[in-house]
Formats: C-alpha cells, sequence, structure tokens
C-alpha cells in the first residue's frame, strides 16, 4: 500500500528492502498556526518495537497520529505494506473516565471496523473479543465500568481494544505512562509476545527505560528526528544531555 500526501515533486523514496515495514519520508505535520514536525524521514521493519523518544512537544504524538491516519500531514510520504489499517491506543488520560463503558464495551468498541457501530457483533466477533480479554488477563473485569479500574487494568483494557482489530501494525501512545512497576512489566512482556505473533508496534514514550527496552528507535527534537537506530546507538549520553539541554 502507498499513501501519497500533496507533494509537489516526484517521490524520490527508495523501494522497500526486504525487512521495512512501513517507511515515511519529509514528513510536515500540525494543527492550524502550529507546525510540529518538520520534514522527519525515517522507517519501521517488520516485526519489531520501535519507540519514539524525545521530550514533551518533540512531536512523538503528532507522528504518531500521522502513522495511525488520524492526523493528514500538510506534505511528504508514507508507505507500508500490508491492507489493514494500523490499530491505535491513544493516551489513557484521552479517554474520559465519566464515559458509560465497560470493559467489553471498551473492546468490542475495536471491531467496529469490520461492522461499524450500529451493527450487531457476529459470533465471531464475540469470540475475538472473548480472546482479546483472556490475553490481557482481564477477562474477570469484562462488566466493570472503565472508569472503576486501577491504571494498569485501564491501559490493559485500552490495548486489548486494540488487539481486536487484529491489524499487523500496533501503535501505542505512551503506554506505560504513570503506571507502577508490575504493571509496566506487564505491558512490556505482552508487548513482546505480540511481536512474536506478528505484530509490529510502534509506541511514542518519554519513558528511557521503556525506550532502551525496544528494538529500534526514533529521537525527536523540535519535530525533526535527531536519530534513529538501535537505542544503545541512539540514546548514548551525549545525544540525550544535548536534547534536554535545550529545554
Amino acid at each position: 500500500m502507498k499513501i501519497m500526501f500533496n507533494k509537489p515533486r516526484p517521490s524520490t523514496t527508495p523501494p522497500f528492502n526486504r525487512n521495512t515495514f512501513l517507511r515515511f519520508s519529509e514528513l510536515c505535520a500540525g494543527y492550524p498556526e502550529r507546525p510540529v514536525l518538520h520534514q522527519v524521514s525515517g522507517e519501521i521493519t517488520e516485526l519489531t518495537t520501535t519507540a519514539l523518544v524525545g521530550p514533551n512537544g518533540s512531536g512523538k504524538s503528532t507522528l504518531l497520529g500521522v502513522l495511525a491516519g488520524v492526523i493528514k500531514p500538510t506534505s511528504g510520504d508514507l508507505l507500508r505494506t500490508g491492507d489493514r489499517p494500523p490499530a491505535f491506543v491513544p493516551q489513557r488520560g484521552a479517554v474520559g473516565d465519566t464515559l458509560p463503558l465497560t470493559v467489553r464495551q471498551t473492546v468490542e468498541m475495536g471491531r467496529w471496523g469490520e461492522r461499524g457501530p450500529w451493527r450487531r457483533l457476529t459470533a465471531r466477533d464475540h469470540a475475538t473479543v472473548d480472546t482479546t480479554l483472556d490475553r490481557l488477563g482481564i477477562g474477570d473485569l469484562a462488566p466493570r465500568q472503565l472508569g472503576e479500574l486501577s491504571g494498569g487494568q485501564r491501559q490493559r483494557a485500552l490495548i486489548a481494544q486494540g488487539l481486536a482489530q487484529e491489524s499487523d501494525l500496533l501503535l501505542l501512545d505512551e503506554p506505560t505512562t504513570g503506571l507502577d512497576p508490575e504493571a509496566r512489566d506487564r505491558i512490556g512482556a505482552l508487548l513482546t509476545e505480540l511481536v512474536a505473533d506478528g505484530v509490529t508496534i510502534v509506541q511514542a514514550t518519554h519513558d528511557l527505560e521503556v525506550a532502551r527496552a525496544a528494538d529500534f528507535c526514533l529521537l525527536l527534537q523540535d519535530g525533526r528526528l535527531a536519530g534513529q537506530g538501535r537505542p544503545d546507538q541512539v540514546l548514548t549520553t551525549s545525544s540525550l544531555t544535548r536534547i534536554w539541554q535545550t529545554l
């Protein structure tokens, strides 16, 4: 699949390498009167976990939104393999505590892409939801209101909604922020399992411990790419000091 965005000249993006799952070239994006991303280019390798790293305001969430298709870039190229849309899990705080949704209803929303919000779910849809709830260890929480859950339980419910979409690309925005160490470890172990099962994962994070556990990382600064590669190559003392000293 190839998606191109208002680029005035022909794309010079090279063909995919064998393991390239997604590539973006010279992406620009933002909001009215506030550009955020400035000609960002990079790639995501299939069947890996990639961390988008950087301080607040560096463009992590905006880039993730572009990859998810919820933010339209103003220019640039975006190419990826596969035909299924990505599954996007927003920050936990973006989902209101007062929404009258149970955990099961929250996960069932992940099937709307297949059926639409007004059509009855099929037996297969219900089976997918049940399997996903069990995999996240929250089957016993299915009748509970989302707003009643702890931070870790709620985050697992939101990830379950993403998994219920059965996409091969899972995008997560700060999935472990504000969680206790046990909840962070549980989600980290789950993401490792998902990669082994054929899912490519991209997560935005400002947690350097989480980023160093990823296979690859993209380091952002002021809406520009400051580095990409293995965490030990990118998240060096000198690069991190340089970026955080500019804040």
